[in-house]
């Protein structure tokens, strides 16, 4: 799991294709620290596993499924990354929880500066939107942030200059594909709440999930 707080920004150095996949080899320092072989890294959003490194980059496999969920087909050598470690037990969660699974990918529409930030909407398809809630929590290329408006098939974020300085968000352009990981505690309480028993989602049901302490 991770939090959506952007360590560093890193750089695709290497992109070896297969037939429905490829290998990544990312640059970077700081997100290198404490990590080993095995070890998760969010790049971009997405939940990648280091499977090489050295003093300087490490390498990950990223499969068929992650290729057709996320924008990695459209990135390049040089391309800027935002890396992030696994979440540890000890750490301040300052963003929200993130699994670094990718929904799918949005498409930026506008940027427009509005005092000391920057709205910036961005679309997806429609089916997506039940997850969006604004003042809600959204992973935007693995960044944690807030929703601050919502419409039909586009919603707005607003990014703070420090979050526009410690990541890649502002350096893209209109057009630009985006991944987008919705809040993961909508899904799981729309998987509850279909009926594919006969009684659905009961006061007994959430009893057994809380262990009888859910609070009403």
């Amino acid at each position: 799991m991770f939090t959506g707080i952007v360590e560093e920004i890193g750089t695709l150095r290497r992109m070896k294709p297969t037939a429905s996949s490829c290998t990544l080899t990312i640059s970077c320092e700081k997100v290198l620290e404490g990590t080993k072989l095995g070890d998760s890294i969010a790049v971009n959003g997405t939940c990648l596993t280091v499977t090489r490194m050295d003093t300087h980059s490490f390498d990950c496999d990223v499969t068929p499924e992650t290729l057709s969920r996320t924008s990695f087909s459209m990135v390049r050598v040089g391309s800027p990354l935002n890396l992030e470690r696994a979440l540890r037990l000890s750490d301040r969660l300052g963003g929200h929880i993130v699994l670094g699974h990718v929904d799918t990918t949005g498409r930026l529409i506008s940027f427009i500066k509005e005092g000391n930030a920057v709205n910036i909407t961005i679309s997806v398809e429609q089916k997506w939107m039940k997850y969006i809630v604004e003042k809600g929590s959204v992973a935007i290329d693995g960044v944690s942030l807030t929703v601050a408006k919502r419409g039909k098939d586009r919603f707005t974020i607003s990014l703070i200059p420090h979050t526009g300085e410690k990541t890649i968000l502002l350096g893209k352009r209109p057009g630009d594909p985006v991944n987008v990981e919705c809040d993961y505690l909508g899904k799981y309480v729309e998987q509850l709440m279909k009926k594919d028993t006969e009684e659905g989602l009961t006061m007994s049901m959430l009893e057994t999930l809380s262990g009888g302490n859910y609070g009403i």
